[in-house]
């Protein structure tokens, strides 16, 4: 860890590759999408936006893609889209492909409505001209309301697939899972695994009871999932294996997806979920501790590098139908007799490029500590712990007893108390991601290697998402600086500014534990005395 004063200069992102040309005509993955249509349902998520951009930037030639919208927060589908596109995540396309804006259009509806809240006119638009369907559409709290999850990830997956039948032009379908859709194993291999309740049982249960009865039992229906997101993703593909073996349907399992390496810029993100809150959280100097496995594969992967693995693991479903009969048979057991033909990919790093929870932490200080943001209010010391008990006290006098102490100095100088609070929030989130960084998990991603051999030259530079390649250094220098930029909107020029502040905290830090180790050696050595005080009396 580099001494305060002796921050080096963040390094330079690298130039973005450039625009494809010619490469687009030879590529067979650009050729397939060629006159597509595409359904895309998520699109104004995370992953859904940077899929989008691919499609529209890489993808030229693309005839139109329609994007299932909600109304939110009193904007319409339209104005949504308009500002999905403001992101600067769009502006390298926005340059590469000047006719694009005619080519997208919002289509009002709602994964959780029943028909998808889709209008006549607009669902038989749909059947009539999709070729291409992604389906991402999820919501991804990990502590929402049984009911509202299923509704989305499991009733909603549902009537896209039955949307999806009546399409007489598709050739492919994606679904996006997730690789811990079935966390509670330990060894997961690209095959459908058995859920402990059908989904049919649990869709008639959040039918037919009330909140209150479905808060009692949501528990007991979790079984051994940790949270209603993964529970509701393992029912979600239960509805692929048991009634989807008649589509061009691929399962996309995406481990834990964080910026983009290069693609179409670098370090590109829009949230602080999982990993990223975890580093934003030590970074700005609230988070202390965290109970986590420091050994465990943190099992990130970067977002442009997934969806170029969905688009060509979508465009494999359709144009190599030989190797998707091969996995049809590899992939299922053959002594179910409801086992699907659907290939599925585990889009992992462990396999290929493993890093640990304790290298995530390395990599976060060596390109973090360099980089300060004018958002922090402490100096930088974190670490990670794999005993619960220890964890606890910890916490209590890292995290708990000064947010009482900051509390109660707000509240006599009449400001707002708001540091527990915060804690509380942090808490919650901490204990989302003890599970994901306590355990160990063995995967198999041999349909993601095998797809990657079966890509042209064209396409491996277009469509590259060879893990084996993958050079963390380069990833987390860029991650730091677009959770900087993007996420905190801290522009780079603020940092001599966060730096100055940097160095007033280092110091404060410095002080304030000198004092710390001052009072426990006075008390130790008032209980010492104290003690042969007693044993002379």
């Amino acid at each position: 860890m580099p001494a305060c004063g002796e921050m080096v200069a963040p390094a330079a992102p690298p130039a973005p590759p450039a625009p494809p040309g010619d490469a687009q005509r030879r590529s067979p993955i650009c050729q397939f999408y060629s006159g597509a249509t595409v359904l895309l349902t998520g699109g104004t998520g995370f992953m859904g936006k940077v899929l989008l951009q691919k499609l529209l930037r890489s993808c030229p030639d693309l005839e139109f893609i329609h994007l299932i919208i909600r109304t939110k927060k009193g904007k319409d589908p339209e104005s949504r889209l308009d500002e999905v596109f403001q992101d600067a995540l769009f502006d390298r396309m926005k340059e590469e492909v000047p006719k694009w804006r005619h080519k997208v259009r919002a289509v009002p509806g709602d994964c959780a409505e029943p028909g998808l809240g889709l209008s006549a006119a607009d669902r038989e638009m749909l059947v009539r001209d999709v070729t291409v369907l992604f389906h991402g559409a999820a919501t991804v709290r990990f502590d929402e309301k049984l009911k509202k999850a299923v509704s989305i990830n499991v009733v909603g997956t549902k009537q896209i697939f039955e949307l999806a039948r009546q399409m007489p032009k598709l050739k492919a379908m994606a679904h996006i899972s997730t690789a811990y859709s079935h966390c509670p194993l330990h060894e997961i291999k690209e095959q459908f695994y058995d859920t402990p309740i059908s989904h049919e049982k649990v869709m008639e249960m959040t039918d037919t009871l009330d909140d209150d009865t479905l808060d009692q039992i949501t528990t007991k229906l979790l079984d051994k999932y940790p949270n209603t997101y993964v529970f509701t993703k393992a029912l979600a593909e239960e509805v692929i294996k048991k009634e989807c073996r008649d589509l061009p349907l691929v399962v996309f399992r995406p481990a834990i997806v964080v910026s983009t390496l290069a693609d179409p810029v670098p370090g590109w993100i829009d949230n602080f979920y999982g990993p990223t809150g975890v580093g934003f959280g030590a970074g700005v100097g609230l988070l202390k501790t965290l109970h986590c496995d420091g050994q465990a594969v943190a099992n990130i992967v970067p977002v442009d590098m997934a969806v170029n693995a969905l688009i060509a693991a979508t465009w494999d479903v359709a144009c190599n139908p030989n190797v998707h009969d091969k996995l049809k048979n590899n992939n299922n057991n053959k002594d179910e007799k409801d086992a699907s033909c659907v290939p599925i990919y585990n889009y992992v790093s462990c396999c290929d490029m493993p890093l640990t929870w304790n290298e995530f932490k390395e990599m976060n200080e060596k390109y973090g500590i360099p980089v300060p943001t004018v958002h922090c209010i402490w100096y930088y010391s974190f670490r990670l712990c794999n005993n619960r008990y220890i964890y606890l006290l910890q916490a209590l006098f890292l995290h708990w007893l000064p947010a009482l102490l900051m509390d109660s100095i707000l509240f006599v100088s009449r400001n707002k108390p708001k540091m527990i609070k915060a804690y509380q929030k942090i808490h919650r989130f901490s204990n989302v991601i003890t599970y994901f960084s306590t355990q160990h998990w063995d995967f198999t991603n041999q349909n993601v290697v095998d797809l990657w051999d079966r890509l042209s030259q064209e396409d491996k530079k277009m469509f590259d998402f060879d893990m084996k390649k993958l050079d963390w250094d380069k990833f987390f220098t860029n991650y730091i600086l677009g959770c900087r930029v993007y996420v905190l909107k801290d522009d780079i020029s603020t940092l001599p500014q966060a730096r100055i502040r940097w160095r007033r905290f280092y110091w404060a830090h410095q002080i304030v534990k000198l004092a710390c180790t001052i009072l426990l050696l006075s008390l130790t050595w008032q209980v010492i005395s104290f003690g042969k005080d007693l044993l002379l009396t």
